[in-house]
């Protein structure tokens, strides 16, 4: 609501979108970037925090009507209960005349001997005796007495209304019914304390508990029992004409005069002439409250749950529902402890009404936070999803928060005593509920993400999806489709704040006299009091140090004393006007009444509870903090470090590098990963290893120069494919292709094979196949191909293209039907730029020639993939078209910067479970300055698309309104996007020369390379001119774009020195956040973040090439480049 306010000088409704370098949206996001980093820390803790609030519950509050005020809080239940003082202008006529007389004795010491016995004898001066008192006669007409003369006992009991309810009837309770008004008992009772305390629940002939509330005031509580009184309180309740009431009157006058030798009357002529009305009222909810309610509950859930079952990117919707709902009724729970400590009296209003207000807050925010985590870019690292969620949306729910603390601040001034407790009980459970939201909820929020692997989800989410946005939307799915968080014309943001202003407005006229209905009358009640506050009748004890004023008093008057005497003098209604005379003070002469110690600021129930439960309330943190430690670990189980894996500290930086070394004794020049992690690197000392980088880089030989002598020699390797179940590896070579058994580590086959002089253009197994061995696909470079079946020992030749092919590329083709294995295609370019899609039909390839309306076709050098849209990119020398794979149009072309052929890759992040492309990067070198130019397309607004595609129907909707944002790596070096969203790169950083002695160097300048001379080379720090090598990444590139740099050569003293390096590569991607790189004879595997490896992953390498080293011919070594 405070957006919609505040149009006039924003201009919008919508809520405010902090820059990226925003400071409070920054600490927000560094906070929940470290949430999502420590939930093994953070989760036990913020359940902790809800045990600790939660555990007192039971011990501040009770249910039972007798333990009322008995040092603890009662419970809400299903009535609307005041005791509320009426305006001077009310025009009510009282129902009853409530007078009564305070006995004191020393402070806090009424229940002393001497003061009960002097309640006793002032209590028959008014009443006349009340030994054994039984007013139940029969049936006999009442005759008034004489006013001016005492009644016999026989007469004034004939009034009393169990009699007969009359304009005469009366009644009255006294502390004194507990030992039945007997001087005798009272003098024989050994231990009062105790007799008080057990006699709590006595009723009197009307079936009035005498309860502590009613017949005692300035009470103190030890153990739930009463252990000293202020004030003994006896009340005469009696109609308009009673004789009862005229006789009190009468005596209570005579006996200012007659004893004040003894005490000191208040007032000192025994007459109390003034009175207040007071409406006591026990309102049931009726059938429209219980409708009303059950209607709000359960639309509130069906929204819950609607909004929920769209997020289809999250593990467990039902647990995320769970989620929300524990963290309200925890966020309740202690809003309920906190009201109980300051004894805030929360039983005024139904019990069912509670949950409703924290319920539209709450959940409005917590289901923002979801959805801006679907929002953010599936492919980023899960504690930057959670931080870049956190931090755009947690100063919406600050603002949100601070707007209802402010209009419940306002509402507990005007409003009656018990919505303005309600409105403290809400406000506080506000404050908790943000505190729970951005500890309970926001580590399980991460731990759902965790658990899933969004990326794969999404991929699945796209083929299923039904796109039911493509289609002609009918109004009424419209509708309830803008009803997800923030997209509705009036947004769903305001509801929290109009379910707080209705609700009070509804509980305010529950409270409104039964004269006048109107709904909201409650505005004329603001001055009413603010009046009766006002003229509120201050105590005229100031010196005799009352614990408990008569107002107050009254005002703790419970419901189940009103419900008691509503049903004796009002028994058809819900509430009672009482006409309320300030009681008459008795003060026993010399008594002191010097309060010599503070009373306790919070409910007496709290010391008891730190008195007698803190032993055991430790004991049991303990164990709930170790036991949550424990259930944490297991549902972060495969988080857990594999065998091998480095531990990986809180404040480590975003880059981290690992070296496989002692596989290679010359430079790496190729390499090839299986989705599971498995690393296949060919190097020139003619070795081929495979690194297990899921058991943390355990290796494994392949092949050996010594193995030549039993098994035939697979070098010069031209092209290596490993299966997506990493159980098969290809190895081809110039005439024949290789099979390696991963798990047995054994050679199986080999077939021959014609390449015509030249490396194929892409390799790979076609899984799609059900064959126990996989199909082995060689791309040639003459423009065909060949498909070899190793189980079959045959192979099967297509023609693609007749023109020789320059560029070649496989991918995994979006499905709108469930494959449990996706269907593999290929897109080629030959020499001539002709564009080929060769896809699977049955057991047949079939090539079709790509049909460019208008367009040279030239300048192509580059063709990528995108797979989860239907799309791909064609890289030329100054633009990138983006083209629709089955209907061969372009959607959209992007101008660049003079591309280097060969060098454009792309990363592209989708809404997750929705087909809806939300940002799109294209990186390349540029062809004349050398650097990395990164553009970023992003829509215009925030959250929303720049692209939707539906699987199941054919063709593309238009390329939305996007805004573009460009930067430039200098020096870039080799580089390779990451699935989680960022770019890594690895570069030379020349630094000033260094003179050492030590340095052992060629004529040529290059460190010689021979393994009998390993042990006499110095590192590559002490070469004349030392040439630092540094891994780069650039992260957040739809924000800030920040990039970070890591010294990739620093010495290790665990390795031997490595060859000298003058170009690194081959670069592929290892997993979301890794790529494993050349060094040399060294494999340097460079991770953003940590890298958790899935072996069940069924991804493909997106760009479908492998790996292969490129670099020049350097001194006396010469290396076989691959085109």
């Amino acid at each position: 609501m405070l957006w919609y306010l505040l149009y006039p000088v924003r201009g919008t409704t919508e809520a405010p979108v902090l820059a990226p370098d925003h400071p409070l949206r920054t600490a927000f996001s560094r906070y929940g970037k470290w949430t999502a980093r420590n939930v093994k820390t953070v989760l036990p803790l913020s359940v902790a925090g809800v045990f600790v609030l939660l555990y007192p519950f039971a011990f501040l509050y009770t249910t039972d009507a007798t333990n009322i005020t008995s040092g603890v809080s009662n419970l809400p239940h299903h009535v609307w209960t005041d005791a509320r003082p009426l305006n001077e202008r009310s025009t009510a006529v009282p129902d009853v005349i409530m007078r009564s007389i305070w006995v004191h004795g020393s402070y806090m010491k009424a229940l002393e001997l001497d003061v009960l016995l002097g309640a006793l004898e002032l209590q028959d001066e008014l009443l006349g005796p009340t030994t054994d008192f039984n007013p139940r006669q029969p049936s006999v007409a009442s005759v008034l007495p004489d006013p001016s003369k005492d009644m016999s006992r026989e007469e004034r009991d004939s009034f009393h209304i169990i009699n007969g309810l009359t304009n005469q009837s009366w009644f009255f309770h006294s502390p004194l019914q507990y030992w039945s008004g007997s001087r005798e008992n009272i003098i024989a009772d050994q231990d009062i304390i105790a007799t008080v305390n057990a006699k709590k629940s006595q009723s009197t002939s009307v079936n009035v508990t005498l309860r502590h509330s009613i017949v005692f005031s300035g009470k103190r509580f030890e153990e739930r029992k009463l252990a000293a009184a202020d004030a003994l309180v006896i009340t005469l309740i009696h109609l308009r004409d009673s004789p009862v009431g005229r006789q009190w009157v009468r005596k209570a006058e005579q006996m200012a005069t007659r004893l004040s030798h003894k005490w000191t009357i208040i007032p000192a002529n025994g007459r109390s002439t003034s009175s207040q009305l007071y409406e006591f009222q026990f309102r049931p909810m009726s059938w429209l409250d219980w409708f009303i309610l059950s209607v709000a509950y359960t639309l509130t859930f069906l929204y819950l749950r609607l909004s929920l079952s769209k997020a289809r990117a999250l593990k467990s919707r039902l647990g995320l529902m769970v989620t929300i709902l524990a963290q309200i009724a925890a966020a309740i729970g202690a809003s309920f402890t906190i009201c109980a400590i300051f004894k805030v009296d929360l039983s005024r209003v139904p019990y069912y009404a509670y949950p409703l207000v924290i319920l539209a807050i709450s959940m409005e925010n917590s289901l923002r936070l979801i959805n801006a985590v679907i929002m953010t870019s599936s492919t980023i690292s899960i504690g930057d999803r959670i931080g870049e969620a956190f931090g755009a949306t947690a100063h919406v729910a600050v603002a949100n928060r601070v707007q209802n603390l402010l209009i419940l601040l306002v509402l507990s001034r005007i409003t009656f005593p018990g919505v303005a407790a309600f409105c403290t009980f809400a406000a506080i459970a506000i404050v908790f509920d943000f505190f729970f939201l951005a500890t309970f909820f926001l580590s399980i929020l991460s731990v759902d993400v965790r658990q899933r692997e969004l990326g794969e989800l999404e991929k699945a989410s796209l083929k299923r999806t039904k796109c039911s946005h493509m289609a002609p939307p009918r109004p009424w799915l419209a509708f309830i489709r803008q009803l997800r968080p923030g997209e509705a014309a009036v947004s769903t943001r305001v509801a929290g704040t109009i379910v707080v202003l209705g609700f009070v407005l509804i509980a305010q006229s529950h409270y409104s006299p039964e004269s006048r209905h109107q709904w909201l009358n409650w505005i004329v009640t603001l001055t009413s009091r603010s009046i009766g506050t006002n003229n509120a009748k201050s105590s005229l004890l100031v010196d005799v140090h009352q614990a408990r004023s008569p107002t107050s008093w009254l005002r703790l008057q419970d419901h189940e004393t009103a419900r008691e005497v509503i049903n004796i003098v009002k028994p058809w209604a819900y509430s009672y006007v009482a006409c309320v005379y300030d009681p008459l003070v008795f003060v026993l002469k010399g008594s002191d009444r010097i309060p010599h110690s503070k009373e306790p600021f919070f409910l007496p129930a709290v010391y008891d509870f730190i008195h007698h439960e803190l032993p055991r309330f430790a004991v049991f943190i303990l164990t709930v903090v170790s036991m949550l430690l424990l259930f944490t670990n297991y549902l972060l189980r495969g988080e857990l470090k594999h065998p091998g894996e480095r531990d990986h500290p809180d404040d480590e930086p975003l880059l981290s590098v690992q070296s496989l070394s002692n596989g290679h004794k010359l430079d790496v020049m190729k390499m090839v990963v299986s989705p599971s992690g498995q690393l296949v690197s060919a190097g020139l000392d003619r070795q081929i290893q495979m690194w297990d980088m899921p058991a943390g880089g355990l290796r494994s030989q392949v092949f050996s120069d010594s193995d030549k002598l039993s098994t035939e020699d697979p070098f010069p390797v031209w092209a290596m494919a490993i299966d997506r179940d990493s159980k098969w590896l290809a190895i081809v070579s110039r005439a024949k292709a290789m099979l390696w058994y991963v798990e047995e580590q054994q050679w199986v086959t080999s077939m021959e094979i014609e390449l015509g002089g030249q490396p194929p253009e892409t390799v790979f197994f076609n899984n799609s196949s059900s064959s126990p061995i996989p199909p082995l696909v060689v791309v040639r470079r003459n423009g065909t191909m060949v498909e070899l079946r190793f189980d079959m020992e045959e192979s099967r030749e297509f023609t693609i293209c007749k023109t020789p092919l320059a560029w070649a590329v496989y991918f995994a083709e979006n499905s709108s039907t469930n494959q449990t294995t996706p269907q593999l295609s290929i897109l080629t370019a030959s020499r001539k730029s002709c564009i080929h899609l060769v896809r699977q039909h049955e057991d047949d390839w079939v090539s079709t020639e790509v049909d460019l309306p208008e367009r040279e076709s030239r300048d192509v050098h580059s063709l990528i993939p995108v797979p989860d849209f239907s799309m791909y990119l064609i890289g030329r020398l100054s633009t990138v078209d983006l083209i629709d794979l089955d209907s061969s149009t372009v959607i959209h072309t992007f101008p660049t910067e003079p591309m280097e052929v060969r060098s454009l890759k792309q990363i592209s992040s989708a809404r997750s479970g929705q087909a809806v492309l939300t940002s799109l990067t294209l990186s390349y070198i540029n062809s004349q300055t050398g650097d990395l130019v990164i553009q970023t397309y992003l829509p215009e607004n925030e959250g929303g698309a720049i692209y939707s595609y539906c699987p199941s129907e054919p063709g593309h909707g238009p390329w939305g309104s996007t805004r573009e944002i460009t930067r430039h790596i200098a020096n870039p070096g080799i580089s390779e996007p990451l699935s989680n969203g960022s770019i890594v790169g690895v570069r030379k950083r020349p630094t000033a020369p260094v003179t050492s002695r030590s340095s052992l160097t060629t004529p040529t300048g290059l460190r010689r390379r021979g393994g009998g001379l390993r042990e006499s080379y110095t590192s590559a720090s002490a070469t004349n001119t030392d040439t630092v090598w540094e891994a780069w990444v650039i992260n957040h590139l739809e924000t800030k774009g920040d990039l970070e740099t890591m010294p990739l050569d620093m010495p290790n003293p665990n390795e031997h020195s490595h060859l000298m390096i003058s170009e690194p590569g081959p670069m592929v991607r290892l997993g979301t956040t890794s790529v494993a790189v050349g060094f040399g004879e060294v494999i340097k595997v460079v991770s953003v973040g940590h890298e958790y490896f899935d072996r069940g992953r069924d991804s493909l390498n997106t760009s479908g090439r492998a790996a292969i080293r490129r670099r020049k011919t350097l001194g006396t070594l010469v290396r076989n480049r691959t085109q």
